[in-house]
């Protein structure tokens, strides 16, 4: 989306709230760290989606709009569940219960890298500058400083729960490209209909694997899942999808670099995390490039992209 210099105080306005849904989706991270202390990860994000569809669906009635009808739109709201909720939420809780919150805020920062990534191999719209090129370089690099030359001695659990996260970041990824499916919609049609979509798939496989009436859960978990549910699932996923009407993908993906301090703060205040000297590079490799993916540019490696 181009921008001009009438539409400053909208620029504004949006990246204020950019800023906002960084913060949400920064604190996040510490939220699950609490919730899967004493709640499976399936259990927790069936419960986390269904709250917030139902929260977003009663505001939705409270305001006077309407859901859509067309089952076309709520087949892609049910895509968009698996590939922004359902899978990449259950895949980061799963990751958090073997690494750090501040570690998983890090890894799901590149983001950018990927929605870039996928958009010039995919839908070939953006185009392939030579400082975007740096910045893939400089992100791959960061992950595999994150992850550590330990991954070199085998697949362990930790390693298996970073390649987790890392995949819920491609995910993530993808469900920005197909976020642009939504163009027309209230931004809380989509945050609700696909936060449904997430609790009708995952609820079946808790009450299987988890059998969550046997579960104890305390009272942090709950309150933890309570925040992780209104906060950083309900209000976050509307300004999320407000941000990709006007915004677009990659725009509204650059929050990624605006939580990693926020998710890394966050855990080193209040779970007393640390990160090892290669993570710290890491995080400023992953920084570097995910600023280079997103600050406009010229300069194109291929013209005919």
């Amino acid at each position: 989306m181009g921008w001009v210099m009438g539409d400053r105080p909208l620029l504004i306005k949006e990246l204020l709230l950019l800023l906002v849904l960084a913060t949400l989706w920064g604190s996040s991270y510490t939220f699950i760290k609490i919730g899967v202390e004493t709640i499976p990860p399936v259990t927790l994000i069936a419960v986390r989606t269904m709250i917030a569809g139902s929260i977003l669906l009663a505001v939705m009635r409270w305001r006077g709009i309407g859901m859509p009808r067309d089952p076309k739109v709520w087949r892609q709201f049910m895509f968009q569940a698996v590939m922004n909720s359902a899978v990449p939420f259950t895949l980061v809780a799963w990751g958090e219960q073997s690494i750090d919150a501040g570690l998983t805020a890090i890894l799901n920062s590149t983001t950018p890298i990927f929605t870039f990534l996928l958009t010039a191999l995919i839908t070939r719209h953006e185009p392939v500058t030579w400082r975007k090129l740096c910045g893939v370089v400089a992100g791959m690099v960061g992950i595999c400083l994150i992850i550590g030359v330990e991954a070199l001695d085998g697949l362990g659990t930790q390693l298996l729960a970073q390649l987790a996260i890392v995949a819920a970041t491609i995910s993530y990824a993808g469900a920005a490209i197909y976020g642009k499916n939504f163009k027309g919609l209230h931004p809380m049609q989509p945050a609700a209909g696909s936060m449904l979509c997430g609790a009708v798939l995952l609820l079946p496989v808790s009450l299987v694997v988890d059998r969550p009436w046997t579960l104890t859960p305390s009272m942090p978990s709950i309150g933890a899942l309570l925040c992780l549910s209104v906060f950083s699932t309900a209000i976050a996923f509307t300004i999320y999808f407000r941000l990709m009407q006007t915004l677009g993908s990659i725009g509204t993906t650059a929050q990624a670099y605006l939580r990693v301090p926020i998710g890394v703060g966050l855990g080193l205040l209040f779970l007393g995390e640390s990160l090892s000297p290669t993570a710290w590079v890491g995080l400023v490799c992953v920084i570097v490039a995910v600023v280079a993916m997103t600050l406009p540019g010229t300069g194109r490696l291929n013209p005919r992209n």
